[in-house]
């Protein structure tokens, strides 16, 4: 299910831009004027925004229609987008299984073909999960690059927002709304790189095989296709979830004293894992951050783009969410490490599981501030292959 609220529109008429015409909603952790901004929680049920955030401000600059604000995992804290107050948001490939998160009421808007594009959060996953799960295109942009202002945090050195779509193209297009950076011209990538190992070879077989054959096409539209190491990219997800967690539970530190028993059951217990991390951690953390960019640094010397997986698993069933810590290392498990990574990550579908019937999808990763990299490619492999095109399934 998908949260909304009473459109959102414009009392300025039709504006002419590069989004004209094109419907748009947010996240619901992003601030839309005179509308109730409640992050999915009980907490900001009543809490209506004065102003629009950046990001909206520019989506409507450009002419899109702002018509809802979206579902998401509480405090845009959680993978599967259960724990919502409004109710826990659904897939519209199969509405027993989970649309991933915390954007998952993004992924199934645009899915579902409700709106054209949408804006979520993406700190440790957050844009490209959903993104995979439901079929559609994120992105996770060069943390910095777009202005978070109006955006309810969950952690400032890992926070952004970022567009998504059904294709490449309008992806592409939404980030130079989103942006004050102007685009660089560049020379068309050639050299892609595969992990030997990316964090774990245990990855869904299906899902491997749905990304080797997404880079089995690359090769044949003629990129050269190259095996590469990602230095420490097994201890990632770790260095993310210490520096991630110590600063959502700051956040929330007051909320959590005050009244625990008001937050979903499952956002408490992944907060609640920030509040013993001191700061010998952090700066472990952070040093470990610097040696993992100094390696990929050495990656990006090589190739131009890397492809990795972006769920390892198959999408869930909402009824078999297990353990909450647990599932959130899960699916969160090769999109964390690109979280500790500076620069930007796409990912597309690339897929359909042959069990479930439910999307696959694959990561680009690039070096920093090299969105046209990725675009590039995914605009190439989009020429050639039609799953960003597959609707889901109409249900009565």
């Amino acid at each position: 299910m998908i949260s909304w609220v009473p459109p959102v529109r414009s009392d300025r008429g039709p504006v002419a831009g590069p989004l004209a015409g094109l419907t748009a909603g947010v996240k619901d952790n992003i601030e839309v004027a005179g509308v109730r901004s409640t992050c999915a929680s009980e907490f900001f049920a009543d809490r209506v925004a004065d102003a629009d955030a950046t990001v909206v401000r520019r989506l409507r600059a450009a002419g899109a229609d702002v018509v809802a604000t979206l579902n998401l995992a509480e405090f845009a804290v959680g993978v599967t987008s259960q724990n919502s107050a409004a109710g826990g948001a659904r897939n519209p490939w199969d509405p027993r299984r989970v649309p991933a998160g915390s954007s998952g009421g993004s992924g199934a808007a645009v899915a579902a073909g409700l709106v054209d594009v949408a804006l979520g959060t993406d700190s440790g996953g957050s844009v490209r999960l959903p993104a995979s799960a439901c079929g559609v295109v994120g992105l996770r942009p060069t943390p910095g690059l777009v202005d978070v202002t109006g955006v309810f945090p969950v952690s400032a050195d890992f926070d952004t927002v970022g567009p998504m779509a059904r294709s490449v193209d309008l992806v592409a297009r939404v980030f130079d709304v989103l942006t004050d950076q102007p685009r660089r011209p560049r020379a068309a990538p050639v050299r892609i790189g595969v992990p030997r190992r990316f964090v774990t070879d245990d990855v869904d077989p299906a899902i491997a095989a749905a990304v080797r054959a997404c880079t089995a096409t690359l090769a044949d539209l003629g990129f050269e296709v190259v095996e590469v190491e990602v230095p420490h990219a097994e201890d990632a997800q770790d260095h993310v979830y210490t520096l991630l967690y110590a600063d959502v539970a700051e956040i929330h530190r007051e909320r959590l004293h005050r009244a625990p028993e008001r937050f979903q059951p499952a956002t408490l217990q992944r907060i609640r894992q920030g509040l013993d991390i001191g700061p010998a951690a952090r700066r472990a953390a952070a040093h470990a951050r610097s040696d993992f960019r100094a390696g990929l640094r050495g990656v990006f010397e090589e190739v131009e783009v890397v492809v990795t997986p972006t769920l390892p698993v198959d999408v869930p069933l909402a009824a078999d969410c297990g353990s909450v810590l647990d599932q959130s290392r899960r699916l969160g498990q090769l999109s964390y490490p690109w979280s500790l990574h500076n620069g930007p990550t796409l990912s597309l579908p690339v897929g359909f599981h042959p069990s479930s019937g439910m999307p696959v999808g694959a990561q680009l990763s690039a070096a920093r501030a090299d969105e046209e990299a990725l675009f590039a490619v995914g605009r190439a492999y989009q020429t050639a292959t039609d799953w960003h095109t597959r609707r889901p399934p109409v249900r009565r």
